[in-house]
């Protein structure tokens, strides 16, 4: 059982919920950008939340199955297809041997999830499927897909007698960035390098996408630089401001060399290096940072510890809502 790509799309990668417990030897989490999407489209046709799924940037692949198999797409609003019909998103349909599922252009958001019953049956490496391209590591060959390629199904993919085709899930539980979006921000232990008028003009600027938005990280320019305090740059440092003694860098970090154009660092960014950080995007809005385009006008904005983890309960919350919805 297995799925021909005939088309790869622009960039797409065999992901699940990321690889966590090597970052301090090197090796990213990995994984979906979007990761409440991805358990969303597992959810719909009936596999655990966590399984491998298909990651499609911009432009979705087109991929022939050879068995039957329920399919789900959420995430980026890049209407699917089967044999050029055009099926809801966020809700199973079935895909029969021999149909091919196609995409058509994108509307909204930047990556989508396309799910099938029993999930993409590579390898497991070091706990997950998830393709962490730099390193040639998971994923399918550790690489995006290329036309030709043939990927395994799980045995007994086939579409489930207990998922049923046009469930979906509820509009008020997909999650979406806003208008402008909004990016919520714990400023973190090197906050105090920057002046404090620097500091509020961060939080009321409005920036925008750069073309330079990755799995690795999403920059951001059109606001206004930032000032620094006046110090004699400790040993070990590089000259610029920005620079600090090598430190480690947490998921969602923002960092901004040259104090001109933050940088939030994501699925495959590195675990560490020589620039400060000037605060870590909290971990419920990193799934938004993942749906947004180039050019994109965004808002960062200054949270506490204790709205940060109010919020980690609510985005948890729509989880279990998804699946109960579902259930």
């Amino acid at each position: 059982m297995a799925i021909n790509v005939i088309k790869p799309g622009l960039s797409t990668t065999v992901q699940d919920l990321g690889r966590p417990g090597y970052y301090h030897i090197g090796i990213p989490t990995s994984g979906a950008m979007d990761m409440l999407s991805l358990a969303a489209a597992n959810l719909l046709v009936g596999n655990p939340a966590g399984a491998a799924a298909l990651e499609a940037v911009f432009m979705g692949p087109e991929l022939e199955f050879t068995a039957d198999a329920m399919v789900a797409v959420t995430g980026a609003d890049m209407p699917p297809k089967v044999d050029g019909q055009e099926q809801a998103g966020w809700t199973a349909f079935p895909v029969k041997k021999g149909q091919v599922l196609s995409f058509g252009f994108l509307k909204a958001g930047a990556r989508a999830y396309i799910a099938v019953s029993g999930g993409i049956d590579v390898p497991v490496v070091l706990g997950s499927r998830s393709t962490y391209t730099l390193g040639a590591l998971g994923g399918f060959e550790g690489r995006k897909l290329q036309a030709g390629d043939v990927l395994p199904m799980a045995a007994g993919s086939g579409a489930r007698s207990s998922v049923s085709a046009g469930r979906s899930v509820p509009e008020e539980l997909r999650r979406r960035p806003g208008a402008p979006a909004e990016l919520r921000m714990l400023p973190g232990l090197y906050w105090h390098r920057i002046t404090e008028a620097a500091g509020e003009r961060f939080f009321e600027d409005t920036w925008k996408v750069a073309p330079e938005a990755d799995r690795i990280g999403y920059r951001f320019k059109a606001g206004q630089p930032l000032e620094f305090v006046d110090r004699e740059q400790p040993f070990g440092a590089g000259s610029d401001p920005s620079n600090i003694v090598d430190a480690c860098y947490p998921y969602g970090s923002v960092q901004v060399p040259g104090g001109t154009e933050p940088i939030v660092l994501h699925r495959d960014a590195v675990s560490g290096g020589g620039y400060f950080m000037v605060g870590t995007v909290i971990s419920a809005d990193m799934d938004l940072i993942g749906q947004l385009q180039p050019h994109t006008p965004t808002r960062f904005v200054k949270v506490t510890m204790e709205e940060a983890l109010a919020a980690r309960r609510d985005r948890k919350a729509v989880l279990e809502g998804i699946a109960a919805a579902l259930a």
